[in-house]
């Protein structure tokens, strides 16, 4: 997985997608929604765990805490790309032959489910952001924890905002879109905001907007899509008005650092994307360029609701040892080492009390991230979502370059969610 977390964490929907449409997979969780009771005393014994991309070849490092604290037990770790990951776990599930501990994509939970073993009471999920939380949920019982988590907010140049009459940033939808035009009105940008116009996963990326509008993607209960709704076509319609206003770019450039060399040069002021675009941006930027821009939650309309991604940590049912695993995963959800595992590899803390940690409590752009996470959601965690959202991906470019009335295609997207059904 690249370092775009939210965006790449659908990295590999391709191969979800074929999974998926095959018949591959059931959201029917554990019969028993509480996994049976740990055992007391240290772990013992091997541990055997897969993880991703950075954190899969940060971890072994980091153990070495939680193998000195626990003398009888050795962690070996297995880094897998985040490309090749999804089949991976899907062939080590039909083969039995699966890690005690993954490192799982939030969006992947549902996928798997049935082989998670149900999360033991003994695992305290209370510190947890909620809305990452409900990522691992799946039919009311949990099937793992949070382990990091990463959200969308809106960056901006805010040396550019003040020469077009901003101080401070736009807290609704008429001044986010105020303010992108007068950047370019009278700061001298080329496009006020990077939106994605369409492509693989960009519906994804307009569920900010949705959610703020008040939309759902789903009803309560989680048995019927809801995209034929006035929420949904008034937030598509708004998303639709930055390219037809001129504002934002119907053909925005996708190559790698594209996005990062536009708002260092002032082309394109505003982006939207995770945490880790900070040190892109500061690389990109050179010296000081830091205190050029700034970084705000999105902007309200019904209310303030960003996408939350991230991965979880999960135990396989069928681990070697499950006692261990466990044990290794309440270990890494402690404040101080969620805390340590932000500065080593940039992750968000998923338990909102290593928050209270100088380092990020007094950064005052993660600080930013911190309130964002306090209203978050994440797509529904049922086995459709990937062929629905890819469906989403195709009507949203529609809507962009073609300049399709939103309600009417989301009509169309309505009948073809029905036909795809909802996993269950």
């Amino acid at each position: 997985m690249s370092r775009t977390k939210i965006a790449g964490l659908a990295v590999v929907t391709a191969a979800a997608l074929a999974l998926t449409a095959c018949g591959r997979g059931s959201t029917t969780s554990s019969s028993d929604p509480v996994g049976s009771a740990l055992s007391s005393g240290p772990a013992k014994g091997t541990i055997t765990m897969w993880a991703q991309g950075a954190e899969g070849a940060a971890l072994p490092s980091l153990v070495k805490e939680f193998e000195a604290a626990n003398p009888g037990v050795k962690v070996n770790i297995t880094a897998i790309p985040w490309d090749a990951a999804h089949n991976k776990y899907q062939t080590a599930i039909s083969g039995g032959t699966t890690p005690d501990v993954a490192q799982m994509g939030t969006t992947w939970m549902a996928d798997f489910s049935t082989a998670f073993d149900p999360t033991p009471k003994q695992v305290d999920t209370s510190g947890f952001f909620e809305g990452a939380k409900a990522a691992t949920m799946i039919n009311g019982a949990s099937l793992g924890v949070p382990w990091y988590v990463d959200t969308n907010v809106i960056y901006y140049r805010t040396d550019l905002a003040a020469k077009a009459g901003y101080t401070s940033p736009p807290t609704n939808w008429a001044d986010l879109k105020a303010m992108a035009k007068a950047m370019q009105e009278k700061a001298g940008a080329k496009w006020g905001m990077a939106l994605t116009p369409g492509g693989a996963d960009s519906f994804q990326l307009t569920l900010p907007f949705i959610w703020s509008n008040g939309a759902s993607l789903m009803n309560a209960d989680g048995t019927k899509w809801t995209f034929d709704t006035p929420e949904m076509a008034g937030a598509l319609k708004y998303y639709q008005s930055f390219f037809t206003e001129g504002i934002s770019d119907k053909n925005l450039s996708t190559a790698a650092g594209a996005k990062e060399s536009a708002f260092v040069s002032g082309a394109t002021p505003m982006l939207v994307n995770g945490p880790f675009e900070i040190g892109q941006l500061n690389q990109a930027g050179g010296a000081d360029f830091d205190k050029k821009y700034g970084v705000m939650r999105f902007p309200k309309q019904k209310s303030s609701t960003s996408f939350v991604g991230g991965s979880a940590l999960v135990v396989f049912k069928k681990s070697k040892n499950r006692d261990a695993a466990w044990k290794l995963i309440q270990w890494l959800s402690k404040a101080d080492v969620q805390a340590k595992w932000q500065k080593m590899v940039g992750d968000l803390p998923a338990v909102q009390a290593a928050w209270n940690d100088p380092a990020l409590a007094g950064d005052e752009k993660l600080s930013v991230f911190k309130e964002q996470l306090q209203d978050v959601k994440s797509p529904p965690a049922n086995t459709s979502w990937t062929q629905v959202g890819a469906a989403a991906d195709t009507m949203l470019e529609q809507i962009v370059k073609a300049g399709t009335d939103p309600a009417a295609a989301l009509k169309d997207l309505q009948a073809k969610a029905d036909s795809i059904g909802t996993g269950g």
